[in-house]
């Protein structure tokens, strides 16, 4: 991956050096607001920062020649939030074929890039995990957020099959795959691994071991069909859900009845999975008997070889009617899987220290939106348990709490002078929540670590600045000149030159052939360059010195191309007389004139 650096003038870091120190003493004199804004502040829900690691090797015709794997990664994208999470996806052999780095989803033109990044890979030959986990860690290290939940999912149908010509050995490769995995262990990447096992060779121990190591989960299956329920189960456990079961049903040719429940008014997306290996059309009507249009603006419509997946967007509570009709006697199996804004978290303890023989009376609250949960029937729905674990023996205990009112409440007699973890898990049918780890020390009789705090009155209020307003001029201060410094710099940067790099493919219209992609870095150019220039200015693609790329705003490129090129971005013409924004992850295909021949071009920070 190329790892994109700012270069600083001298003239910068004098400057630096005089700004800097300012920002630096207003900073810490404005700390104490900050920190009371941001205690305030409610935590937005989840997000996913997924690596999709797949085998692409020339083992793969036989066991999954349907290429099913592709169309279950594509489903995994589709049940993905509509905003905010990010897809990268790494497709290997022996060394890595394609690459896409991490593309944040704002749209479902998004999602549809990364089904056709998915749709164009190639296979070849040879196999080394290695260099597929080594690359996936890489991607999530270069451009996962902190404030989301980081993942890779592998998908691998055998054992390593190395070049021999290549010199590489399997001593080689373990130890780079231990590195690897290790490396995914400290970042706290869990490694979800998916075994096809169509030929009965495959390695079950080093897949189990990844996932295991890193504290994801494995799955084995001997047939590709069964792919899509497995990516939805990862998908699910990732983010403490449930697949749940809604129907399975054998299609007649006519509309058949399927009830929906949604139960309760914090489901963000509900996702409905339609699996059936002919084509399905379906009916929607809500709680209320109103038919909803599929798609409309709260429902989206996803649509593969395979599947259908309708997302429905903050779904009123109760049941819906879902209508299929499918090809006579095709099976279709129909999963839901809810996405919640929920949180649990422990009340504060109204002591701070406990010894032998002290029972801690333990309460807790969900939270929606960063405001608490008070609607009893969401609490009495749930199951909640207070999981006690001796860390001296080893011992844990399972003890029921109450739920007949908005809270969950219980208690835990402290039986010797040992170390404690405490934490409430509560779950109902479609989904769990997990609250933080309470650790309580009852030889020193105190509490070692606070559980993140309710709305609990036990808990000191955060005492205030005697004077606001002092705060909110610096705070402005602050901002402003921050914001100056930043875009100061940003200026600076796009004059410099280009960072990133463009992967190249060139499509002959006549052969149907596709050259093998060429990844060109951004780096040396000045200014503005041309699409000859990236094309090492061969003769017969001259044409191409029409199309020039200029720095834009926050690492994006723009561009501009003369008369005779056709530009499509998304399967659209695009304008480009005033300029085109590429952004990372951003593809564009330019059709030449004087040659049949289409250049494809991917541009990657």
């Amino acid at each position: 991956m190329l790892r994109t650096q700012l270069r600083i003038s001298s003239t910068t870091k004098n400057m630096l050096r005089r700004i800097l120190p300012l920002l630096l003493m207003l900073c810490i004199t404005a700390a104490p607001f900050a920190a009371g804004r941001a205690s305030a502040a409610s935590p937005a829900p989840s997000h996913i920062d997924a690596v999709l690691l797949i085998d692409v090797s020339n083992s793969m015709n036989k066991s999954d020649k349907n290429k099913i794997a592709n169309e279950a990664m594509k489903m995994f994208i589709d049940m993905l939030s509509a905003q905010g999470d990010k897809v990268g996806i790494v497709a290997y052999t022996d060394k890595v074929q394609r690459e896409k780095a991490l593309l944040q989803i704002g749209s479902a033109g998004d999602k549809q890039d990364l089904k056709d990044f998915i749709d164009g890979l190639d296979r070849g030959a040879y196999t080394d995990i290695a260099v597929g986990m080594e690359e996936a860690v890489k991607v999530l290290e270069n451009g996962s957020d902190k404030t989301h939940e980081p993942m890779i999912v592998m998908l691998a149908d055998g054992n390593n099959d190395l070049n021999e010509a290549s010199g590489r050995t399997q001593s080689q490769s373990d130890q780079e795959l231990d590195t690897a995995v290790n490396t995914a262990k400290q970042k706290g990447y869990p490694v979800y691994t998916i075994g096809l096992n169509a030929d009965g060779k495959l390695n079950k121990e080093i897949l189990a071991g990844l996932s295991d190591k890193t504290g994801g989960k494995t799955f084995v299956t001997d047939s590709a069909d069964d792919l899509p329920q497995i990516l939805s189960e990862i998908f699910a456990a990732h983010l403490k859900l449930k697949v749940v079961p809604v129907q399975s049903i054998t299609a007649n040719g006519s509309y058949q009845d399927v009830t929906v429940n949604v139960p309760n008014s914090s489901v963000l997306e509900a996702n409905i999975s339609i699996m059936s290996a002919k084509p399905v059309t379906a009916k929607l009507t809500d709680p209320s008997g109103k038919e909803v249009t599929i798609p409309s603006s709260n429902v989206l419509l996803s649509k593969s070889s395979t599947y259908s997946l309708i997302k429905l967007l903050s779904p009123a509570q109760g049941n819906w009617k879902l209508q299929v009709k499918g090809v006579p006697k095709d099976k279709i199996d129909i999963n839901l899987v809810f996405n919640y804004d929920l949180e649990l978290k422990l009340d504060a303890l109204p002591s701070k220290t406990y010894k032998k023989g002290d029972t801690i009376d333990i309460s807790s609250h969900l939270f929606s939106n960063g405001t608490q949960v008070t609607l009893s029937n969401l609490y009495q729905d749930m199951k909640a348990v207070l999981l006690a674990t001796d860390i001296d023996t080893g011992k844990v205990q399972e003890l029921p709490m109450d739920n007949s009112g908005a809270e969950f409440k219980g208690s835990f007699k402290i039986e010797e002078s040992h170390n404690y973890e405490l934490k409430v898990r509560a779950e109902e049918s479609s989904f769990y929540r997990e609250s933080d780890v309470l650790k309580i020390n009852a030889k020193t009789g105190a509490v070692a670590t606070s559980p993140a705090s309710g709305t609990s009155g036990t808990e000191p209020a955060l005492e205030q600045p005697a004077s606001n307003t002092l705060y909110y001029i610096i705070g402005g201060i602050v901002l402003v000149l921050a914001a100056g410094v930043v875009l100061w710099l940003l200026r600076q940067k796009s004059n410099r030159g280009f960072v990133g790099q463009m992967v190249v493919e060139v499509l002959d219209g006549n052969t149907g052939e596709k050259t093998y992609p060429q990844y060109k870095k951004l780096s040396a150019f000045r200014g503005k360059f041309t699409l000859h220039q990236l094309l090492q200015l061969a003769p017969e693609l001259k044409e191409s010195e029409k199309l020039v790329f200029t720095p834009g705003n926050g690492d994006r490129l723009l561009l501009r191309s003369g008369e005779g090129l056709s530009v499509e971005k998304s399967g659209r013409t695009a304008d480009t007389s005033r300029g085109l924004e590429l952004k990372n992850g951003d593809r564009i295909s330019v059709a030449l004139a004087t040659v049949d021949k289409t250049i494809l071009l991917e541009y990657l920070i």
